[in-house]
């Protein structure tokens, strides 16, 4: 008897407290584009501050057991070298790339119905008002470092940071115009010039495993 009353009340608690993992699965989204910026343009105090940037983006969205890393190049660093392996999803669960090569080749799934901020939203684009689609990532296509990344993401005056269209759109059909992730430097590195081209200082996060 002592047996079953045990048993009895062992099935009670696991009905009205289930086990934490079965209970709080995490979010599958594994690529975000962020939906704010810091406020301080492209200064992010260094490629740290932009990687806490993604992972506290990410927390608040139910993400959390991640390591984030934004999808910037500096003077040391290639973006392509520091976001792992894939394969990566949006917050709605479709898959963006399977791999580091499938994202910077012509398999990969960036667009402005795709690239989703971390909360499932679509992300303004060319279009929209505002416009918003001028991602920072201070690379070449290949994602390799470009020579514009606003002091390794340490300024937010003079100078320039390459970005990328998540909207794949541009003023014509031509490559840069349509790359998600190479397509003209900024006019400069505070929030009002990164926003005359067209952007706000958003990013790319990529989940690293």
């Amino acid at each position: 008897m002592r047996q079953l009353a045990s048993l009895a009340l062992t099935a009670v608690t696991t009905l009205a407290c289930p086990a934490g993992p079965a209970a709080a699965q995490d979010s599958p989204m594994s690529f975000f584009v962020t939906s704010t910026n810091p406020g301080q343009g492209a200064d992010f105090g260094g490629i740290e501050g932009a990687d806490a940037h993604c992972a506290s983006l990410a927390a608040a969205a139910g993400a959390t057991d991640r390591t984030w890393r934004a999808y910037l190049s500096t003077g040391s660093e290639n973006a392509r070298d520091r976001i792992g392996t894939g394969p990566w999803f949006n917050a709605k669960g479709v898959e963006i790339a399977a791999s580091v090569d499938a994202l910077h080749g012509e398999a990969n799934a960036i667009t402005k119905e795709t690239a989703l901020d971390e909360t499932g939203a679509v992300v303004n684009g060319r279009g929209d008002d505002p416009n918003r689609h001028d991602i920072l990532t201070g690379s070449l296509p290949d994602g390799t470092a470009a020579e514009q990344t606003c002091e390794d993401w340490t300024s937010s005056g003079e100078g320039a940071a390459m970005v990328g269209h998540h909207d794949r759109m541009g003023l014509d059909e031509t490559p840069p115009s349509l790359s998600w992730n190479s397509s003209h430097p900024s006019r400069g590195c505070g929030l009002e010039a990164l926003r005359g081209t067209g952007g706000e200082g958003l990013l790319y996060c990529f989940a690293a495993e």
